[in-house]
């Protein structure tokens, strides 16, 4: 999990990018922290859909049942209608409630506190041993729930990254998450991850991007190969 070191040059760019969108949105907070379980539940919510879908289905899950061992035992369809705001939930129910049973078998209890005590590498590589908990799920989990460094790219990080030079076009998003951490210094990757998020949905449209009032376009060759800015 480790990256490599990257060129002087591409960190030099990720920092000033990085510096640039701090003095345009400021710091980030992660919306309210929530235990390493819950995190991990309320991400494979996210997959495929928005936070406000995510967190409709997260706290529609938490009055439904009163523990996640309830979650666990239900009747699948029961999860299935709980979860129906985040989409996909004939898919998620089941694989939220087959990683519940997996970590109680491993573990006696519906816990993830222990990983604390674990490198961030065997921590995410006992994450990502379930199905469904990819790179961007495992170290969404690590870096705001566990306080351990972790960079994760999701589907506006890696648009917004390729457009602005930060990774080779060619790069696989499963590339793209070690890429990416060796051009940040851990102590930024929560930050730098919240505002490239935010750019790419702000401004860094997949479609139609808002080249001329982006902060970053004379830094950007995205606009000068697409004629984007004429």
């Amino acid at each position: 999990m480790q990256p490599s070191s990257p060129p002087s040059e591409l960190a030099g760019r990720a920092a000033e990018i990085h510096r640039r969108l701090l003095e345009v949105y400021g710091r980030p907070e992660w919306r309210q922290p929530l235990r390493p379980l819950d995190e991990l539940v309320s991400t494979i919510l996210s997959q495929n859909t928005n936070d406000r879908n995510r967190d409709a289905a997260f706290e529609a899950l938490k009055a439904r049942f009163p523990s996640w061992e309830a979650v666990r035992d239900a009747p699948a369809g029961e999860v299935i209608e709980a979860i129906r705001p985040a989409g996909l939930a004939n898919q998620k129910g089941p694989r939220i409630q087959a990683v519940l049973r997996q970590i109680t078998a491993e573990r006696g209890q519906l816990d993830l506190d222990f990983l604390r005590d674990y490198p961030p590498e065997e921590a995410h590589a006992w994450l990502m041993r379930f199905n469904g908990v990819g790179r961007k799920t495992a170290a969404i989990v690590l870096q705001f729930a566990l306080d351990k460094p972790a960079f994760p790219v999701d589907t506006h990080i890696y648009r917004v990254s390729g457009r602005l030079g930060l990774r080779p076009e060619g790069m696989t998003v499963e590339q793209a998450h070690d890429h990416l951490a060796a051009l940040f210094p851990p102590e930024d990757y929560g930050a730098a991850h919240l505002n490239l998020i935010r750019l790419g949905r702000e401004v860094c449209h997949a479609r139609k991007p808002a080249c001329p009032r982006c902060p970053l376009r004379d830094l950007c060759p995205y606009p000068t190969k697409t004629g984007a800015l004429s």
